[in-house]
């Protein structure tokens, strides 16, 4: 099947070459890995200034890779000043970056060269390179301060390029090495450059807004040449941009404006250069409208469209419907009735006095070969049929041989699917009974825990084996990198020992063990009570008693079937073993809709959901947890928790749509804020004021608050796993395992993440039980993060093996565990709450009841 998944996705970008093209991007979910530790970035696009080894050459430049030595390191020691060493990625396409991520060289504790600095050049054509600026002008970015941890920074502005370079800087003479790892997504309008009049000051009466492009990265004298700026930058600009003007009097402004007494023809002129010729339908255009400032969207643009070196004689004109009213900023789309063209110059005519944008974007396919769609540019007379005009007659020869190598293909891709098809016939009995080989095989390996803690310890072994209680057992289970959390405990000296070797040694310390652990454990539903699913994405998504799982997945499925054709898909959030998670706009999506559902959205335009999708290739039981899991989150129904709005399941892949907030998730929302304060008021960055802190906490407590009625168990509560909506709404989801940007967050073995062991209770690492109680423990840790502003990860003074042996402490109970601080913003009151989410003994921990009831006192 995994070859019939290749297939299909060949001939899907076969017919992506023929398809419509559109993008807009979103800096806020355009941050997948570009391939430095996946792989897809093959080793001959990764080059370097220098290498001081063949070990520590450019293809060992990997985020999270310790081949080689480890790392890229120069050949010579960086001095400060000196910009000639660096570490050069081709993408081989142009690319939206809105991340990166450093390392220093670790190389499993044997190395210590890290970059404390760095900055970034990048180009679109490999001849001009360009520096990165911030949007204070800075362009040294704070890297690493160790040679293990990894270091995201955010691009602002992002940058579109091919090509990046990471540039060492060092105050003194020292030794570097670098690992990096770029984040973003393809950049698919395929625009390379925009020429336009430079932006103008506005003087209104208690101020002055500047409305340059400051971010542009061409030429800027009297106007702005062969570069890229804020009109590219994905960030629309507010309805009123005069509110909090503080933040807004900073470089990277959203708006670039003109006046109309500095053109007496009317009208501003902005040309765009693309990659290649390309068949273009619209133009999205995102214009302010603020009626009492003069401020109106352009009232009708001219484009001219050029394909070789001449631009045609007609152009297309278009008239925006007037709207005196409404003061919001909105898109106008421009239709541009499928004109071939690498280039395009619009006239946009004044309507007001002034005319603001912050973001046009283009729709297009890639033209193959050019063609006479467009108008002709020799003035022909209409009735002249473009055929006759021989200097735009389409090469046949080419057209045939084009489609001769496409049915070729096609020809050579059915009998593949032919023979593949006819191997699975009796392949398929070999692969049942390897996986049932497998499946006991991971039943044999999780007997550690029963044996070591004495549950049901007068069973025989094998029956131990049966009844262990195996939490993360279906995350991995193809993955020789698994590790179970019952094995970390051997990792403490007490439990080093075989449970043979403690029996014979010291029984009545074998017995004492098993007494504590009966007598303080944590209340758990035995395996046979528990439903497991197993999440697409490579999570348990909930833990259910099967007695609840009855219950609510007796019914049939309340949610409609949606046409897939409505999906469009605009940004891959994660993926796990058996499916994906991807961000889609779904056109329609209200009329799916009940009355119940909430949206802000007219009925004409795309809705934000997350979808869902399990791979053909998904063995039965994972459809069948699949299916398990529609049911189930069919039925939840909670301000705070992501809701299933529709489902795919008529044919495959089988998908399920979901709620997904426009602010992206939580831990992300906050880190890009600051505390209410004057360091943020000098910084220029936006603020989360106290008490808006406490009602997302609250929020997040509500929600769990239903899960745990239902007696549902999350097991992964994190900011990464919250979503943030208008208002600093909040709601649960479950995506955070699947994404690489949170990988660091996950127990790694061998780079495979497995456990978020920061937030995870010492019962759940230590023992494998997971249950409301190890969740308020979570919640705890949830909360810390909230008040810190993601700043920093839980415990991040401490490597992972640390942690456990750090809850080895909670399990003694000696006095000696180290729990996270109370932090700066937060009251002694609610850092009481978080000491008793992470109370040793499971029974005296509060109930999501309690904790929800005395944030909300604290509030009142």
């Amino acid at each position: 099947m995994k070859h019939l998944l290749d297939i299909h996705f060949f001939l899907l970008s076969l017919l992506h070459l023929l398809g419509a093209v559109t993008s807009q991007v979103n800096p806020d979910v355009c941050r997948y890995p570009l391939g430095m530790s996946g792989g897809q970035i093959q080793d001959e696009d990764i080059s370097a200034s220098s290498q001081w080894s063949e070990s520590t050459a450019a293809r060992y430049g990997r985020l999270n890779s310790e081949e080689g030595d480890g790392a890229w390191c120069p050949e010579i020691t960086v001095e400060p000043d000196n910009l000639k060493e660096f570490l050069q990625i081709d993408l081989r396409s142009l690319h939206f970056i809105t991340l990166v991520g450093t390392q220093g060289r670790h190389a499993g504790g044997i190395g210590n060269e890290f970059t404390q600095m760095y900055k970034i050049k990048y180009s679109r054509d490999g001849s001009r390179w360009i520096s990165w600026r911030d949007r204070q002008g800075k362009q040294v970015i704070e890297g690493n301060r160790n040679a293990y941890e990894t270091v995201l920074k955010d691009l602002k502005p992002p940058i579109i390029a091919r090509y990046v370079r990471f540039m060492p800087v060092t105050e003194h003479s020292m030794n570097v090495c670098m690992r990096v790892e770029l984040y973003g997504c393809e950049w698919l309008d395929g625009l390379v450059s925009y020429n336009s009049p430079t932006g103008e000051q506005m003087n209104l009466p208690a101020y002055t807004l500047y409305l340059n492009d400051s971010a542009y990265d061409g030429a800027v004298i009297h106007s702005m040449t062969e570069g890229l700026g804020q009109l590219t930058d994905g960030e629309c600009g507010p309805n009123d941009f005069k509110e909090d003007l503080i933040y807004k009097l900073w470089q990277g402004y959203d708006y670039v404006g003109w006046n109309n007494e500095s053109f007496p023809s009317g009208f501003v002129e902005i040309m765009f250069e693309f990659d290649r010729i390309r068949n273009f339908t619209t133009m999205k255009v995102h214009c302010n409208n603020m009626l009492p400032l003069h401020i109106k969207a352009f009232r009708q643009v001219v484009c001219y469209f050029r394909s070789d070196s001449d631009w045609e004689a007609i152009p297309l004109s278009f008239r925006p419907e007037v709207d005196d009213k409404n003061s919001d900023a909105r898109f106008v789309t421009v239709s541009l009735a499928n004109h071939m063209a690498s280039a395009i110059k619009c006239q946009f005519y004044f309507a007001d006095a002034w005319m603001l944008f912050s973001e046009i974007t283009f729709q297009s396919d890639t033209a193959m070969y050019n063609t006479t769609l467009a108008p002709p540019k020799t003035g022909l007379p209409p009735n002249i049929p473009p055929e006759d005009d021989p200097t735009h007659k389409v090469d046949d020869s080419n057209t045939r041989i084009l489609i001769g190598c496409l049915v070729a293909i096609i020809f050579i891709l059915v009998a593949i699917i032919v023979i593949i098809l006819w191997r699975q016939v009796w392949q398929k009995m070999l692969e049942k009974a390897s996986r049932r080989m497998l499946d006991d095989e991971l039943t044999a390996s999780l007997s550690i825990q029963s044996e070591t803690f004495g549950y049901n310890h007068n069973q025989s072994s094998a029956a131990n084996e049966q009844q262990s209680n195996s939490t993360y057992e279906r995350i991995f289970p193809l993955s020789p990198d698994y590790q179970e959390p019952s094995r970390l405990i051997c990792k403490l000296p007490e439990f080093a020992q075989s449970p043979e070797e403690l029996a014979s040694t010291s029984p009545s310390a074998s017995k004492s063990t098993t007494t504590t652990v009966a007598q303080d454990g944590v209340p758990h539903y035995a395996e046979a009570d528990i439903v497991d699913l197993q999440g697409v994405t490579g999570s348990n998504t909930y833990a259910i008693p099967a007695v609840t799982m009855d219950l609510l997945s007796g019914k049939d499925v309340v949610v409609e079937e949606f046409p897939r054709k409505l999906l469009t898909f605009k940004e891959k959030l994660g993926e796990g073993q058996f499916g994906e998670v991807h961000l889609c706009e779904a056109e329609g999506m209200q009329e799916f809709m009940n009355e119940e559902y909430l949206f802000d959205i007219p009925e004409d335009q795309p809705v934000l959901v997350a979808v869902k999708m399990l791979r053909s290739d998904a063995n039965k039981n994972a459809r069948n947890d699949f299916l398990k899991e529609i049911k189930i989150m069919s039925r939840l129904k909670d301000p705070n928790i992501i809701r299933l709005l529709a489902v795919c399941i008529y044919s495959d892949p089988l998908c399920m749509i979901t709620e997904y907030m426009e602010n992206g998730d939580l831990n992300q929302f906050l880190s890009r804020h600051e505390a209410e304060g004057q360091l943020a008021l000098l910084s220029n960055t936006p603020t989360v004021s106290f008490t808006n802190l406490c009602y997302m906490a609250t929020q997040i407590a509500s929600g769990m608050k239903y899960l745990s009625s239902l007696n549902f168990v999350h097991r992964d509560l994190a900011t990464r796993n919250c979503l943030v909506g208008k208002n600093y709404t909040i709601k649960i989801a479950d995506f955070g395992m699947s994404r690489n940007l949170y990988s660091g967050d996950y127990y790694r073995i061998q780079g495979r993440a497995v456990l978020p062991i920061r937030w995870m209770s010492w019962e759940s690492i230590l023992l494998g039980k997971f249950t409301t109680a190890s969740d308020v423990w979570a919640f705890g840790v949830t909360l810390w993060e909230i008040l810190n502003f993601c700043k920093e990860q839980p415990y991040s003074q401490l490597t992972d093996e640390q942690v456990i042996e750090n809850t080895g402490e909670f399990f003694r109970d000696q006095k000696r565990q180290i729990y996270l601080p109370q932090p700066v913003l937060c009251p002694d009151l609610l850092y009481k709450i978080m000491l008793s989410c992470w109370r040793r003994n499971a029974k005296e921990r509060p109930s999501f009841q309690e904790i929800h009831k005395s944030l909300l006192d604290l509030q009142a």
